[in-house]
């Protein structure tokens, strides 16, 4: 399956390997105001996105109805990111996901 990351200065990495992803995520360390998410999206258009706040996007990128979730430790962060990667929509969807942004 295919996907994406997405950097905080907006540039994009198509499929590297998963062991990749705690770096994307230490990005948020120095991310500024204008620059403060990374994300992974998949080839379904079902994305992930984190936040330097610590807050978590699921949203299909098509149909929208985004999902988040907030306070999620980073190790939570890596498996969701991963699941998406591999394209296991369902048991990231059967998480436990709040209505909307926020």
């Amino acid at each position: 399956m295919a996907y994406h990351i997405t950097h905080t200065n907006g540039a994009m990495e198509s499929s590297p390997p998963l062991t990749d992803l705690p770096r994307l995520l230490d990005e948020l360390t120095t991310a500024d105001a204008e620059h403060g998410d990374v994300a992974l999206t998949h080839e379904s258009e079902w994305c992930i996105s984190v936040s330097r706040s610590g807050y978590v996007t699921l949203e299909h990128l098509e149909e929208g109805e985004p999902r988040h979730m907030r306070d999620v430790p980073r190790e939570k962060i890596v498996d969701l990111l991963s699941r998406l990667a591999r394209g296991e929509l369902a048991t990231i969807q059967a998480e436990s996901w709040n209505p909307g942004y926020q």
